[in-house]
């Protein structure tokens, strides 16, 4: 069994979202490409947020998701942030 549960992360990942407003994370597909990223990125030699203890990429990374320590952005969100990165290097 999976601890945390999808829904677990699922709820995690949605507290910062206002009432009315869409979720960032609906399905477990979402949480899935999400964390696969995230362990590829760690693989790739990116530093943890949270303490590894010798474990796996994978689990790394359900837990940075799970307590908050890294954020879902949408693509959106990430070209704007690219934009404003570019303007500000101009």
């Amino acid at each position: 069994m999976l601890h945390p549960s999808y829904t677990e992360i699922i709820d995690a990942v949605n507290s910062e979202v206002e009432p009315g407003e869409q979720p960032v994370v609906q399905s477990r597909y979402s949480i899935v490409i999400a964390t696969a990223k995230r362990a590829r990125q760690l693989i790739a030699g990116e530093i943890a947020e949270v303490p590894d203890f010798k474990k796996k990429p994978l689990s790394v990374a359900i837990e940075e998701l799970h307590k908050g320590k890294v954020k879902i952005v949408s693509e959106d969100e990430t070209e704007e942030t690219t934009e404003v990165q570019k303007q500000d290097e101009e």
